[in-house]
């Protein structure tokens, strides 16, 4: 019997991209199932369970009976508390019929771009910035246009930059702040120029504010607090961050309201609603103690002080280094002119260049791949099943490779890891 040949993707999968963050996160998970200790840097979401109140709420929620479909809109309990929210914390008046709830910010990203552009239509996007802002205008037909996050001006953009590229073919602006991923925060001067510059055009704007609550230092500033301009603005939050409620799908916008109905439309065609105990859960996040979520935070502070007092010393010291190399190089040339220097000098690995350490990688080409691979997925070699465990001694990982037949190193070979090894 021949095989019949099955009909091939649609033409738009080819321009819809991907966050590859979950698929890190899925072989992270593996790993952890292997009996491997996981630190988890890919994904973004607090390490922290979301505070009980919030879970307790969701239930007796469910103990309810509050388990069935819901208004696609959201639960008038939960917009209204959103409403609360978003004015209190912007500066502006929200009406509760113009909040939207859906199953996490993304729905928010990408139904805007699908309900606002066409194909040719330009869209400005901060780059780098969240891999999902680029391919949902791709997938959407619509043309990116990328608004460079520059370091010198500490990952925010430029005025000029902006203005240069808005045209009449600018449909959309993707503003994002505190920015995901390099942590940038748009102060308020170039937030109110930015709103100028967006309120002499007729762009929509979608502002991605769902760190707006995690903030370390300055002060947070929304476009929407500027030149009327909540009214062509998407203002877009959620629980996921400063609750740690990843898990719970649960993001919420103020949306215009030319744009009200098209993005119910999308929710009713595609998610239906987000449910009502988790909506129920949010109203006791956005209205109830904020004790352990302020505490998370402020943990987070420290951590990110941390890091970045590490790193720079540690570029430092990598920065001393290389200066120190740099600074023996003419020595070592004596004078001669680079390109001669370089004829001069022994090949790559050759004996005569470090005689001792071309013993040692020798030595360690010997090792089989096979083995090494095997040794490296060995729980035995990495044991914890849980970050108390102790790890096994470099000995005993040592008598494992000798059980397994390795070839003996030389006695001039360190393996990695060992006491006093490189």
């Amino acid at each position: 019997m021949s095989a019949t040949a099955l009909p091939g993707l649609g033409d738009s999968l080819a321009r819809l991209g991907t966050e590859t963050a979950f698929s890190v996160l899925a072989r992270a998970g593996e790993l952890e199932r292997l009996g491997r200790d996981v630190i988890h840097l890919e994904i973004g979401e607090p390490d922290y369970a979301t505070p009980l109140h919030i879970c307790e709420a969701a239930a007796e929620a469910l103990r309810a009976g509050e388990t069935h479909y819901c208004p696609a809109a959201g639960i008038p309990e939960f917009r209204e508390a959103i409403a609360a929210f978003l004015s209190r914390t912007r500066g502006v008046d929200v009406n509760p019929e113009n909040v939207l709830v859906g199953t996490g910010a993304k729905p928010f990203l990408f139904f805007t771009i699908l309900a606002t552009c066409n194909p040719g239509d330009e869209v400005i996007y901060p780059d780098p910035g969240f891999p999902i802002y680029e391919s949902a205008i791709r997938w959407a037909g619509a043309t990116p246009v990328s608004l460079p996050l520059l370091e010198s001006r500490d990952f925010t953009f430029d005025l000029n930059d902006l203005a240069d590229r808005l045209s009449p073919r600018t449909k959309l602006v993707v503003l994002n702040s505190p920015q995901n991923p390099t942590g940038g925060v748009i102060s308020r001067e170039v937030m109110a120029g930015a709103a100028e510059l967006l309120a002499g055009g007729n762009a929509w704007v979608l502002s991605d504010e769902v760190y707006s609550q995690m903030l370390y230092d300055g002060e947070f500033a929304s476009v929407v607090s500027h030149n009327g301009l909540l009214e062509r603005t998407i203002l877009l939050d959620g629980l996921s961050k400063t609750y740690a409620m990843t898990g719970w799908r649960c993001g919420f916008a103020a949306v215009p309201e030319p744009r009200v109905d098209p993005l119910v439309r999308f929710f009713v065609n595609s998610t239906s609603c987000v449910p009502p105990f988790v909506q129920l859960a949010g109203v006791a996040a956005l209205t109830g103690p904020q004790d352990e979520s302020q505490a998370m935070i402020e943990e987070f502070r420290v951590r990110r002080d941390l890091i970045v007092a590490g790193l720079n010393d540690l570029t430092r010291r990598l920065l001393s280094r290389a200066a120190r190399r740099l600074l023996r190089i003419p020595q070592r040339l004596g004078g001669l002119d680079p390109r001669r220097a370089a004829r001069r000098s022994p090949a790559p690995g050759s004996r005569r260049r470090h005689p001792r350490r071309q013993r040692v990688r020798r030595g360690r080409q010997e090792q089989p791949a096979a083995q090494l691979r095997k040794l490296a997925r060995e729980p035995r070699a990495c044991p914890r099943a849980d970050a108390d465990a102790p790890r096994a001694p470099v000995n005993e990982r040592q008598e494992y490779v000798k059980r397994r037949r390795a070839p003996r190193p030389t006695r001039r070979v360190k393996w990695p890891n060992a006491t006093g090894g490189r």
